[in-house]
């Protein structure tokens, strides 16, 4: 039985579209915070350092690995009216998180390949865009000025979005809206560019929206504009995860991260220093070690050795033992001459 105190543990953590290959089970576990990019590197079929006894994810098939990850973090609301198909989590000790890890392995395995990696916090301004992704995304907006301009153009969101209470005069409502914009660009972006989302590389999109919250410190969470903006979002966030779902066909997943507001890193040192001590004293599960991805190289390396080694032993004894010693050897040879010559 797992208790939770108002604030503390209503963040969510929800599944909005998985592959067949990769199994969420269907019950209210609570995930760490800290431990979300964990769960997005397994569905991915990387190793996570620290094993992950989280009954929320299941084994699926390891040969079919999805070919994107998206995940969008909402921040200031604790849950969002998502439809009832996907899976939804409740996490534990919200902690600010990146997919920095994620986005390492990825460039680590496929280094030669063109992986597009996209990490985007719209509001703060701060973009990481490596491989394909710059030129797929050149074109994105990515400064506030940017985002603003974009909400004016012919082809945005203003012109199609039922916008109820929120205004197209006000900065908050604005803010908020040019996020929906950038979820929105990225889709058609990338639909333009679909060659990307069928190659072998595996890609990873995370994005921080805090537009939400803004317009609830602006008026309030029991406002109208407030809860307009959450319907809002809901749909741009379906729409979006449907639209990158059917770009990847339909092998990709994509989460969604509602926090009301991150606790302070300071207690992510502490609690992560206890929950490792804890984790290495027992290992409830009898689990092997974690997997190391230099093992497949090793073990071929090896395993051909043996068999050239094996083959050269067969081939040797094969030619010594059907050696003729009076036309092959030099010794027999020399003793021969001789003694004719006696």
């Amino acid at each position: 039985s797992h208790v939770c105190f108002s604030g503390v543990c209503g963040d969510e953590f929800s599944i909005l579209r998985s592959p067949q290959s990769v199994v969420f089970r269907d019950g209210s576990w609570p995930i760490p915070g800290e431990r979300i990019p964990d769960v997005a590197a397994l569905t991915m079929g990387f190793s996570v350092e620290e094993d992950l006894p989280w009954p929320g994810l299941a084994v699926g098939d390891l040969f079919h690995r999805p070919r994107a990850t998206v995940l969008v973090t909402v921040k200031g609301v604790d849950k969002l009216a998502l439809p009832v198909r996907g899976f939804s989590y409740p996490i534990e000790n919200a902690v600010p998180f990146s997919l920095d890890s994620v986005a390492n392995a990825i460039h680590s395995l496929f280094s030669e390949e063109t992986p597009v990696v996209l990490q985007l916090a719209p509001s703060e301004e701060r973009v990481y865009m490596v491989g394909k992704a710059n030129s797929v995304f050149e074109d994105l907006s990515v400064t506030l000025r940017q985002l603003r301009n974009r909400l004016f153009e012919d082809n945005s969101i203003l012109s199609s979005l039922p916008l109820n209470s929120l205004s197209r005069n006000n900065e908050v409502d604005l803010l908020f809206l040019s996020e929906l914009q950038v979820l929105r660009d990225i889709a058609s972006l990338l639909s333009r560019h679909k060659h990307l989302a069928k190659d072998h590389s595996p890609d990873l999109y995370s994005l921080e929206l805090s537009g939400l919250e803004e317009v609830g410190k602006r008026y309030g969470e029991d406002s109208q504009q407030f809860k307009d903006a959450s319907q809002i979002l809901v749909d741009s966030l379906q729409k979006f995860a449907d639209e990158m779902f059917n770009l990847y066909g339909g092998n990709a997943v994509v989460e969604v991260v509602a926090v009301k507001e991150f606790n302070s890193p300071l207690i992510r040192k502490t609690r992560s220093i206890l929950q490792s001590s804890q984790g290495e004293k027992e290992n409830p599960y009898n689990l092997a070690y974690p997997y190391n991805y230099n093992y497949s190289v090793i073990f071929n390396i090896i395993l051909w050795m043996m068999i050239g080694l094996a083959l050269a032993v067969i081939v040797i004894s094969y030619n010594l033992w059907n050696m003729d010693p009076g036309y092959d050897s030099i010794i027999y040879r020399m003793t021969n001459q001789k003694i004719r010559m006696d």
